[in-house]
């Protein structure tokens, strides 16, 4: 199975990171997840990564308790501790990650701490359903005496 690196290369990515300050409010992280169409996007203070803000976290901890997206900052409600991933780890090791941690977006980061990009849950099906057909084809392929 492909690693990160490649799933990033073939997404056709050296995608810019989207991030806000922890000092944003919600209602300005919310105006740049929309406008760039991403579930989550990653809070940096300079180049550290201190954080993550998602959908998931507007829904639970501004909607739920009935806050203000306007006057909350992003680091009242973001989630510190944020999973990271290398882009030599392989996207199953990753669909695995993301399913017993229950989380749906993953910073790719380098040696040094250097973040790459962010791949989702989304990603990383579409990755597993291209690898599975590509497989059937070959599968088929030889079962048919056909070169592939």
């Amino acid at each position: 199975m492909d690693t990160i690196r490649q799933l990033l290369r073939d997404k056709g990515e050296r995608e810019h990171v989207w991030s806000v300050s922890p000092d944003a409010t919600v209602y300005e992280a919310l105006q740049l997840m929309a406008e760039k169409d991403i579930g989550a996007v990653l809070v940096t203070e300079g180049e550290k990564l201190v954080g993550i803000f998602s959908e998931r976290d507007y829904a639970r901890k501004v909607i739920l308790h009935d806050r203000s997206s306007r006057e909350t900052r992003v680091r009242e409600i973001m989630t510190p501790e944020v999973v990271c991933v290398s882009p030599e780890q392989s996207v199953e090791e990753c669909m695995a990650l993301m399913t017993t941690r229950r989380i749906r977006h993953l910073p790719i980061v380098e040696e040094g701490g250097h973040v790459t990009g962010v791949i989702s849950i989304g990603d990383v099906v579409k990755a597993v359903i291209d690898d599975q057909a590509q497989l059937i084809s070959h599968l088929h392929a030889y079962i048919l005496g056909e070169r592939t």
